[in-house]
């Protein structure tokens, strides 16, 4: 239910949800579509409707404790609209900036209120947020190609390299497709030792659902070899270990 301040219930609701996935280290998803993770871009997009996150409180939530700046920043250049609406939104939208962990987050919030969130300033803020998300993607992809080309050198260790694999892909906010695909070419590659497919597969929870079954598909279809059978079997395994167990103990 709407209130005259411009908080809702379910946009309260929707931002204890967010706190929630923070909580749990899961990546937030697209309000109604759990396999399809909220990219900055989303958040970018105002012809996109987000459904409760367009709330001011979930918004703000993300814009404090989101643990990267492109998410942060998008976050709260989707809020900024709203400041004007009520003393008490505007009111949030000050403490948000004092409160964010991020400190280009920070700065443009401070530069909307000092301009009483002229439109004018909004659209600037805009375009220097799209501008950050583009940089920042580009570099962590770089960073991504620059680790693979270690590995290949022998320069990082394994377990280095898959560990900042998640990180970077995580930090980059990749789409699901992108994900895939490079976790497809490095379990399918036979230049890539068995032993990193299989700390990548440890780390197979920390991919989105839809990534997780697009992978399994595109491994189980590929051609046999010796190598990519024991991936197979692992997939399978991680497969059955996911499957919930039929109510009464019964399997099908």
């Amino acid at each position: 239910m709407a209130s005259s301040l411009g908080i809702t219930q379910d946009g309260l609701k929707a931002a204890l949800r967010i706190k929630e996935d923070y909580r749990k280290g899961e990546p937030l998803c697209v309000p109604g579509e759990r396999a399809r993770i909220l990219l900055p871009e989303y958040l970018m997009n105002h012809n996109l409707d987000l459904r409760d996150f367009d709330d001011p409180l979930p918004l703000a939530m993300v814009a404090t404790r989101d643990p990267e700046a492109p998410m942060a920043l998008a976050a709260a250049t989707r809020m900024s609209p709203l400041g004007p609406k009520s003393r008490l939104i505007g009111g949030l939208f000050q403490v948000m900036g004092e409160s964010t962990r991020h400190d280009i987050v920070r700065r443009c919030v401070e530069m909307i209120t000092a301009n009483a969130f002229s439109p004018e300033m909004i659209a600037e803020v805009r375009r220097q947020a799209s501008r950050v998300i583009i940089n920042t993607r580009e570099e962590f992809t770089l960073a991504l190609r620059q680790n693979l080309q270690s590995l290949l050198e022998g320069s990082i260790a394994p377990r280095q390299f898959v560990r900042e694999f998640f990180d970077l892909t995580e930090a980059g906010n990749l789409r699901n497709e992108i994900r895939k695909k490079l976790v497809l070419s490095l379990l399918l590659s036979p230049n890539i030792r068995p032993s990193i497919k299989f700390l990548l597969l440890e780390n197979f929870q920390r991919m989105p659902n839809t990534v997780r079954l697009g992978i399994i598909g595109a491994v189980l279809k590929a051609e046999p070899s010796r190598h990519l059978d024991m991936i197979k079997e692992e997939l399978r395994w991680i497969v059955t270990q996911e499957r919930p167990i039929p109510t009464g103990g019964k399997a099908n």
